[in-house]
Formats: C-alpha cells, structure tokens, sequence
C-alpha cells in the first residue's frame, strides 16, 4: 500500500509513469520451499507413507494373500533407506531442489499405483500367472523420469520402481516380477536418449513392446505353460502395453512440465520458433540484434554439445537474451544508424544507464509474454554484474578532463563529476548454471569478433582466451558449475565455430576489359595469299579459348582507346 502511495505521488510530480515494471521470481517463499530440508523430509514421508498404502492394497488383489506384518514394513524401510542414500550420494545434482524430488517420488507412486491397477484387471479377466507379471506397465515410471530428467534419474526410477514393486505385487512371482521389470524399465530408459520429437515416444512405446512381446514368448515357453496361454493374447497384451504407455506419456509430458516447472527437449524445439512474435519484432525493428542472437545461438548450441549441457536450452534462450533492446533498438551499435548516433548527446553516464536497462526491458518482455522461466533466467544472468567498460571509461576521462580545467582555474571543485564504479554495472546476477554462463561468454565472444581485422585462427584463440579470462578475473563465472576442463572446450568450441563462419575467400580476378595490340604475323612470302586468309588459323583458335577465360569476344574485338587525361575538366563542365 505505502508503495502505490508513494508511486501516486511521483507520478503527480511528473517523475514517474505511474506503471510498475514486471519482476522475475518476485516472492521468496516458493525458493524457501524448494530448498528447505523440511520439504525434503515432508516429501519422503509422504512417499513412504503412500508405499504402506499400496502394500495393503495389493494383499486385497486376490484372496488368500498374507496380511502385511512388521517384517514386510522392515523390508520397505531397509529399501527405502537405501532410495534416500542413493539420492544424496550419487544424484544431489541432478535432484537439486525439493520441487524435482517431488516429482522423482511421485512418478515413481504413480508408476506403482498403475501397476496395481493393471494387476487387478489381470485378475479379474483371470489371466495366468506369467502373463499377470508381463502385462503390467512397467516402462512407465522409468521412461517419464527418462524424459524429464534424463537417463540417470530414469534407471534410477527403474530400480526402486522394481525393488518396491515387488512389496506391492506380492502375488506374483518376486523373481519373475523383478525380472521383468527391470528389463522392460531399463530398455524403456535405453530408448528414450535425446527425445526430441513427441513420435518418438510412440516408436519407443512400440520398441518396448515389441522387447516385452518376445520376453513373453520365451517366459511361456521357459514356464512350460505356453500351451496353456492363448497366442494372441501371450503377444499381443504386451505389444498393446507397451505402445500404449509411450502414447501415456507424450500426452502426460506437458501437464508434469506445466505443474512442476520443468522443460524437455521436445518442448525447447518448439519455443524454438523464429516466428515467435518478439522474434519478428527483433527482425524487423532490430535487424542487427536479430543476426547477432542467431550467431550466439549458434556459438552456444555447438559448446553445450561439447561439455554435455542442454544444447536445445541453450539455442533457444540465445534467440531471446536480447530482447531488452527493442526498447531502444537505435542505442546499440549493431542497428545504430553510423550517421546519427544519439549517444553524442548523451553523458556517459546516462548512455550506460540506456544500455544496461535492456536487462530489466528483457525480462518484462518475457514475462508479459509468458515465456518460459529458464528464458526468462537467462536475460537476467547473460552480462552478469558486469562493467560496461566502454562508457565507465568515458566517464573517467571527463572526469580527468574537468580536473585539469580546475588546476587551470578554468573549472571549479563542484564541477568535476562523481564516478561510480557500480553505477555502470549490471545489475545481474551472475551466471547460475552452464547454459547461463555459456550464452554469456558465447555474447562476449559474438560482438568482440565483429572488430577483428584479416581474423585467422591465432587471432580468434587469442581473442577469446582473453574474454574468457576477464570474465573468470571479474569473477563473473564463480556461481555457476562451469570446470576449467569444461571452459577448455567451450574455448576450443568457439573458435572452431567462428573461424567457419569468417573464413576468408579468394579473391578473383577481374575480367579483362582490353589488351594491348599485337603484332600481325609475319606471313611467308613463298606460301600464297588466299583471299579472307589474313590470319593463321592457329592464331584464331587461340583466341577463342583466351576469350572464353578473359572476357566476351565482342570486348575482346573492341578498339584500344586512350584514356582521357582529368587534369583539366572538358569545356562542357564550365
């Protein structure tokens, strides 16, 4: 409320607009929940308490099954003890707040809810033993983690999918059902590498039931039951599953993205469009800034592929990074007109103020167009803190200038200019993960090539190993993961990039427009003169292929002239 006041006031002075521009992440209670311990703790809990649920409802599949007692219990806690430790130890990176646990563990309840469901439909159409175990929906957990939140965190899913699984379907076989599904998880997760078209679900779907359809084949066959067992339904139950779980999860995809904010491949491909509106804004009011995002998406999509980072991500956000600078597309010097620059008219200051205010334009953009938050990230992070060195460096020399004319007695103290070192720096933050730091060098490295004169493959290395180490001296890339093994190769990445795309060309020579007159053959007397014999034909030939190299026959015929000499201008120019 003070707020609204105190804007209400500003604007009746005239100093502001009366608008409020839109900020990212404006509340702190959603982070605090996604990165306090309690929400880990209340995660698991929940987790462990819906797995005790389950088991009880898979002792009422089929009667006759034994109750579940306190060493059934011991068995799920020793499992899921092993779960927990096996998270901390080995994926505390790729499981990063408590928003991604949530959904690892809630995939995986849902993964064994589906299962049990489908168990009981087996028992009621009373299908056999072996079929029961192939049957279930066992690639589902894996193969949703898989695309989310890659293979790691799928094979992840897969073996405590497996491992409780069993304690849930405890009336089929604990061989047969760990068996099972540990080779239908694992070959859905196999299948699943870089998913990046929704089809491709469909084709692993199909793949998976395929695997599952003959594993049921040669399960019958090992059981020596598959006399017992229908032909159409041994195979076909399976192959139907397992396409029908692909189909599942193409269709599941952008709900879990939606509610846990979460991005794929397959959804990077399509914000990926040029045709975006912001995008055709950029081309036509920033042509300049327009190629010069295609280029630092290019730089940044070839170095994510080098060190493993999301390749897709970093195109895409590279395409938008700089759509602040639609505000004042005229102020930065890839659209500035060469005949009017309007930083003339400008103090360094303000002209830095003008510049680095294309951060905060970008991210109000992003978010009145509800692009994606990663974007959205990236705008902020891609110059960090940083100084804009060119205008701070400006500001110094006026500064240095007046203190001259106040020792001349030409100025006085008051005149001489106050400088600020953090009035001319970004407001960031810094870089907070790879693809942020990759963007923000792959910027640098993009407009630092444009003033290259005769570039050759020493001048990019040296070019870039310099933008590179004033961005590490500046400490701008202490906050993201980025190793010195890793910056070795987005180096290398970059110069490889840029060297073939300013690659020179050769240099053609210009068509012959006349050639000096040659002397005529000297002609044998001895031999006689036929009428139109007047020249060899040897000379002739040779003539022809000199002009189809040289220039056309007709300005190779045409008469030498002399040049007119321009030291004084013809009477027609008086």
């Amino acid at each position: 409320m003070f707020e609204s006041i105190r804007r209400a006031r500003l604007q009746r002075e005239g100093l502001s607009c009366g608008k409020t521009r839109r900020k990212h992440q404006e509340g702190d209670l959603l982070d605090e929940m996604r990165t306090h311990p309690a929400g880990a703790v209340g995660a698991y809990v929940l987790f462990f308490v819906g797995i005790g649920i389950l088991m009880r409802l898979g002792t009422q599949v089929e009667a006759g099954l034994p109750a579940v007692t306190w060493l059934h219990m011991l068995y799920a806690a020793a499992i899921g003890f092993a779960m927990v430790v096996h998270e901390r130890v080995v994926l505390r990176q790729e499981i990063c707040d408590n928003g991604v646990l949530l959904l690892v563990l809630g995939t995986i309840f849902t993964h064994l809810a589906l299962v049990l469901m489908m168990l009981d439909v087996s028992f009621a159409q009373s299908w056999g033993k072996t079929l029961k175990a192939i049957v279930l929906p066992h690639a589902f957990g894996p193969v949703v983690l898989s695309v989310i939140l890659g293979r790691r965190i799928g094979l992840f899913g897969a073996i405590y999918g497996t491992l409780f699984g069993v304690m849930v379907c405890i009336s089929i076989s604990a061989p047969t059902y760990m068996a099972t599904s540990t080779l239908i998880g694992f070959t859905g997760v196999l299948l699943t590498k870089r998913v990046s078209k929704r089809n491709r679900l469909f084709m692993a779907g199909l793949y998976v039931g395929l695997v599952a359809m003959a594993y049921s084949l040669l399960l019958h066959e090992a059981a020596g039951v598959i006399m017992e067992e229908k032909v159409g339904r041994m195979m076909g139950l399976p192959l139907l599953i397992g396409i029908v779980t692909g189909m599942a999860v193409g269709g599941l995809l952008p709900v879990l993205e939606s509610v846990f904010g979460v991005t794929t491949d397959v959804t990077w491909l399509e914000l990926g469009d040029l045709n975006h509106p912001l995008m055709r804004r950029l081309s036509i009011e920033a042509p300049g800034t327009y190629h010069h995002s295609l280029v630092v998406a290019n730089l940044s999509e070839a170095a994510a592929e080098k060190i493993g980072a999301s390749a897709s991500m970093c195109r895409v956000c590279a395409y938008f990074h700089d759509i602040g600078k639609l505000s004042k597309p005229e102020y930065f010097i890839e659209n500035m007109d060469p005949s009017d620059n309007p930083h003339e008219d400008l103090t360094p200051r303000m002209s830095a103020l003008v510049i680095i205010a294309h951060v905060k334009d970008g991210v109000d953009l992003a978010i009145k167009h509800n692009l994606n938050s990663r974007i959205i990230d990236v705008i902020e992070q891609h110059h960090g803190n940083s100084l804009a060195w060119f205008f701070y460096r400006q500001a110094l020399d006026q500064k240095a200038e007046v203190e001259r004319q106040v020792k001349s007695g030409k100025a006085k103290d008051d005149d001489v200019p106050q400088v600020s070192e953090e009035t001319f720096r970004y407001p960031g933050p810094r870089p907070q993960f790879k693809e942020s730091a990759i963007i923000s060098l792959a910027d640098a490295v993009e407009s630092a090539s444009r003033t290259l004169e005769k570039p050759n493959a020493s001048r990019i290395e040296t070019m870039i190993d310099d933008i590179v180490q004033a961005r590490m001296m500046d400490g701008q890339l202490d906050e993201c993961d980025l190793t010195i093994a890793e910056l070795a190769r987005i180096k290398a990445s970059f110069a490889k990039t840029l060297l073939s795309m300013m690659h020179g060309r050769i240099k053609y020579q210009k068509a012959i427009e006349s050639k000096p007159a040659q002397q005529p053959p000297v002609r044998d007397e001895s031999k006689p003169v036929l009428v139109g014999d007047d020249e060899p034909e040897a000379a002739v030939s040779e003539k022809i292929v000199e002009a189809s190299f040289a220039a056309p026959a007709s300005e190779l015929a045409a008469p030498v002239r002399k040049p007119r000499s321009r030291k004084s201008p013809p009477a027609s120019a008086a």
